[in-house]
């Protein structure tokens, strides 16, 4: 059974790692759809150092970078050097700048877009863990009422059986 290729948006997704509480995209997936060398991108980033802070661009420990490779179950990683660098959102708008191509600005504009959807998503589930949160809550009063009748609706019961008159005519013999 053949794969059926992937939409760019799927692809980027796809990519898109959680590394340090932070949504980031590695240079060689990037460098690969730039199409341009690793090494390539790299050195377009350390030449441009001062463009990318912290919060844009950080390279991945030897822990990081072991515990991503058992993610993803790849050995393709095999040969690099350096370890690989991550790119936040910020760092991926800046690279565009960095790299100077069309093809660079057009994926720019694809990954940005990947990003504002995955936020949107990320959005709409914290929006929609807040209602199920209400509705448990409102559960738990509608329980707590319900629990309530209940109660009275038993203490009702007991009440009239055990304090019922006797029903019919009273004989002399009674």
């Amino acid at each position: 059974m053949a794969n059926k290729p992937q939409k760019p948006t799927e692809l980027i997704q796809s990519k898109v790692h959680l590394i340090r509480k932070e949504k980031v995209l590695l240079d060689r997936d990037l460098a690969e759809m730039y199409g341009v060398e690793t090494r390539v991108l790299k050195q377009a980033v350390r030449r441009n150092k001062d463009r990318f802070p912290g919060d844009f661009m950080f390279e991945l420990s030897d822990d990081e970078f072991q515990n991503l490779r058992s993610q993803t179950g790849t050995s393709s990683w095999g040969g690099t050097r350096y370890a690989p660098m991550a790119f936040t959102e910020h760092g991926v708008a800046m690279l565009s700048s960095v790299l100077n191509s069309k093809q660079a600005v057009e994926v720019n504009i694809q990954i940005m877009r990947v990003f504002v959807k995955m936020r949107k998503w990320a959005e709409n589930y914290a929006e929609l863990l807040t209602k199920i949160e209400d509705l448990e809550t409102h559960n738990d009063e509608q329980d707590e009422t319900i629990d309530h009748i209940y109660d009275m609706l038993k203490q009702l019961i007991i009440q009239e059986d055990s304090e019922k008159p006797p029903i019919g005519f009273k004989t002399k013999t009674d």
